[in-house]
């Protein structure tokens, strides 16, 4: 949605409901190269729901964030998500990019279930070279207020959004960058955050069906602190890997079938159009995929080999920069933040 200027840095801001999280990228050289990463929580209740309760609290906290990492130029490319995003496979008669551009609004009021008067709309034709009579195309539609009001946010904090990328694509982009010939079929990428889980199907090469899910981390906390009778911060301790293993586990077996059984539906929708098989193989990051037993249980519930998703396995990462923050542990945490930072001109 948006292109870097000349400067050869670009940073990406991921401002999610637990943390706020920055990576810096050096596009100078042949590779790109990880020269700063930085991380701060977030008060417990700033983001429900995808919607930001305080947002002077938030700017407060992305430009003390900012301030600490010491970026030389305020300019970040940010993301929008959730349900006020819609992202979708539509079939359109074949036509050039430019003559798609021209009837691409009367095309998404047939699929977009927002007034088309107040919504941000993109597009990308997935099989450009194709000769049959239709083209398949992923259409991008994000209400307006939901952009305006991210600008908005970073502005108070002292930045100027380069691009407000989707989180979807954002996710995609590290991922593809860092897993380049992981063979064919249906792939899945889950990004399991604090509230929500963002659920990639990736056939291809290209996203072709994105859906978030209500579960995330604080749902695991909050059956912790009602069902173990924890407090918060032993609840956060538990999910973190410290102590009561056996009883997270039960809670994860017991609670991973609502994330599978959204998995398997978006598969399922997708094969139905398609002819094709369900998912072939499992990728998990965010906050959740380090909860102990967590991909363990996914992979056990879809019957299909799941594995962690690393998004520094292909990019440089400066000494100094790992020498600063325990990459091995923040590393499930960057996916977001290094797919926009990925974005250059």
């Amino acid at each position: 949605m948006g292109l870097f200027g000349r400067s050869r840095v670009s940073a990406g801001l991921d401002i999610g409901s637990g943390f706020i999280k920055l990576v810096v990228i050096d596009h100078s050289k042949p590779d790109p190269e990880i020269v700063q990463i930085a991380t701060s929580p977030l008060a417990p209740d700033a983001i429900v729901d995808g919607e930001v309760m305080d947002p002077a609290l938030i700017a407060d906290a992305v430009r003390e964030l900012v301030a600490s990492a010491g970026l030389r130029r305020p300019e970040v490319v940010a993301a929008v998500g959730g349900h006020d995003v819609i992202v979708k496979k539509i079939p359109m008669d074949r036509m050039s990019a430019h003559d798609a551009r021209e009837v691409i609004r009367w095309e998404a009021e047939q699929h977009v279930p927002f007034d088309m008067e107040n919504v941000q709309l993109d597009f990308q034709i997935l099989d450009p070279k194709g000769t049959s009579a239709q083209m398949a195309v992923l259409l991008v539609a994000a209400k307006r207020e939901l952009i305006e009001n991210r600008i908005n946010l970073l502005s108070d904090a002292g930045l100027t959004p380069i691009a407000i990328d989707v989180e979807a694509f954002a996710l995609h982009n590290a991922f593809e960058h860092n897993y380049p010939n992981v063979g064919g079929g249906m792939l899945v990428l889950v990004n399991i955050g604090n509230e929500t889980t963002n659920v990639n199907l990736i056939t291809d090469g290209a996203p072709i069906l994105i859906r978030d899910i209500p579960f995330g981390t604080r749902r695991l906390r909050e059956v912790l602190q009602r069902e173990r009778g924890l407090t918060m911060d032993q609840a956060d301790g538990v999910l973190k890997g410290r102590g009561a293993a056996a009883q997270l586990r039960a809670i994860v077996d017991e609670r991973v079938d609502e994330l599978a059984i959204g998995i398997e539906r978006a598969a399922a929708f997708i094969s139905a159009q398609t002819g094709g098989s369900g998912v072939a193989r499992a990728f998990v990051t965010g906050g959740g995929a380090v909860v102990k037993g967590m991909i363990e249980s996914l992979g056990a519930r879809l019957g299909v080999r799941t594995e962690l998703a690393n998004p520094l396995q292909r990019i440089a990462v400066r000494p100094e920069v790992m020498q600063a923050v325990p990459i091995d542990a923040l590393a499930p945490l960057l996916m977001l933040p290094v797919g926009l930072a990925l974005r250059k001109a």
